[in-house]
């Protein structure tokens, strides 16, 4: 199972109003719980890989979600991408492309951007933060799906500094 495949099963999961849904596969298990508090869902996972496979993927000491999630994110970059700068997540958290449902997005696949834009917004514990820009230059490709989870260091857009 794929992120694209957990991301999508995450929403799913959220749109359905299901309290909780628990996944298990051959090496893969995910819990997905949802909580109502007013109007607010709150959707969380877990993937866990047991460590003789997670060893030849990551080269780091063993972990359990972030390994699986930046192997991944790591693979959706193609090498002909190494002139671009990538921005990363500096949290973990829901990460969201507009200020809110009804605003438009920050910024679009060839937006040119300087220091200091707000390029997306990620949720992290009921708090919405702001993520800036800390380059100028344009918007080549859009990492991350719109209210999709994001781990720490996770790259969400390429920038082309030229």
């Amino acid at each position: 199972m794929d992120l694209k495949e957990i991301q999508n099963l995450i929403k799913f999961v959220a749109n359905s109003g299901v309290a909780e849904v628990k996944l298990e596969m051959d090496d893969v298990k995910i819990t997905i719980r949802t909580t109502l508090e007013g109007n607010v869902t709150e959707t969380t996972y877990v993937q866990q890989l047991p460590t003789q496979q997670a060893l030849p993927q990551a080269v780091a000491p063993q972990q359990t979600a972030p390994a699986v999630v930046n192997v991944t994110s790591e693979a959706s970059v193609p090498a002909e991408d190494s002139k671009f700068i990538t921005i990363k997540s500096p949290i973990i958290g829901t990460f969201y492309r507009k200020p809110s449902p009804d605003k438009p997005v920050f910024t679009e696949v060839g937006s040119v951007i300087s220091k200091g834009d707000v390029l997306c917004v990620i949720e992290a514990m009921k708090l919405f933060n702001e993520i800036e820009s800390e380059v100028s230059g344009k918007i080549v490709k859009i990492l991350v799906d719109d209210m999709s989870p994001v781990e720490f260091d996770q790259p969400l857009f390429l920038v082309d500094p030229s």
